[in-house]
């Protein structure tokens, strides 16, 4: 059975809300200051700008997204099986260490978590909670290694 340990979505759906926010403030501004409120307008930056958060979230949930499962270890689009994940603790980061997801660095505002595979290469994992990764994967490979 496949039990989730630990995920991040990436970005949530809420903030398609974002544009028609934006919108309804700039409407209440108009009214507040007693102009004609240009409804119309407003509706069309409402629907224009949560047309342009669309491809926004999906990339972000696609590819900034993580999961720990009891199967793998999901970063973006990639996947490490969890009998791969050798060691977390006291790892170090070898240079040139591999980000897992596909990028060329560890994405901004998230922290690296440098993981050993069995075949005894260092990749570096990442998270905006490093440490509730670290804990999720240290009980992974607690569990792997009492198989």
């Amino acid at each position: 059975m496949d039990r989730t340990l630990y995920s991040e979505p990436g970005v949530g759906w809420r903030s398609l809300a974002w544009g028609p926010l934006f919108a309804v403030l700039g409407a209440v501004a108009e009214l507040a200051t007693g102009g004609p409120v240009h409804w119309i307008p407003w509706l069309l930056i409402a629907v224009a700008l949560c047309g342009l958060t669309i491809p926004w979230v999906y990339a972000r949930r696609r590819f900034l997204s993580l999961e720990v499962t009891t199967q793998a270890l999901r970063q973006g689009r990639e996947s490490v099986e969890a009998k791969r994940i050798a060691d977390v603790a006291d790892v170090g980061t070898p240079v040139g260490a591999r980000v897992l997801g596909g990028g060329w660095s560890v994405p901004n505002k998230y922290d690296e978590l440098p993981v050993k595979l069995d075949d005894g290469t260092v990749v570096l994992a990442w998270a905006r909670d490093v440490e509730a990764l670290k804990a999720a994967l240290t009980r992974l490979v607690e569990a792997n290694e009492a198989k």
